[in-house]
């Protein structure tokens, strides 16, 4: 009988210091669905983008922001958050868009891209790349809100 005690005793404290580990492994962070959103997102404004404007004031803008945009994509990654997408994969993007309404139509994918980013980080490993990304993101729609100015004059 007294072995039995012990065994449940002994047991007893396994069990206990095992349920830490546990809550701790159910804590752990799973796939952040906002950066999944965000890099559909930044690929999609990247696609708008790169419809190959003539003019060289619009052209050098366009291909300023998709490096921003690329750059974004690449922070996200780096932060363990990769889709296994590619930036030049197969993607649709409507083509009944005037130049000038893909403009608009990437920088509505920009802003909701930062916003998606902009929620809290609970990785803290992944906050500077999360802060990196999203300068890149700010950056890319300042420089499109030049190249949408610029192309008003084409």
């Amino acid at each position: 009988m007294l072995m039995k005690a012990r065994w449940m005793v002994l047991a007893a404290g396994l069990i206990t210091a095992a349920a830490p580990m546990t809550m701790q492994a159910q804590q752990v962070p799973g796939p952040h669905p906002a950066y999944l959103h965000a890099l559909s997102d930044l690929r999609a404004a990247r696609h708008y983008l790169n419809d190959g404007w003539a003019w060289a004031p619009v052209k050098h803008d366009d291909n300023a922001a998709i490096r921003e945009i690329d750059a974004a994509i690449g922070e996200i990654k780096k932060a363990a958050i990769d889709d296994g997408k590619g930036v030049n994969d197969p993607f649709t993007i409507d083509t009944r868009l005037s130049p000038h309404d893909r403009f608009r139509k990437a920088k509505e994918l920009l802003a909701s891209a930062q916003n998606d980013l902009s929620r809290a980080e609970d990785v803290p490993s992944s906050r500077g790349l999360r802060d990196r990304a999203i300068g890149h993101v700010d950056e890319a729609h300042r420089i499109v809100d030049t190249a949408e100015r610029t192309a008003h004059w084409e």
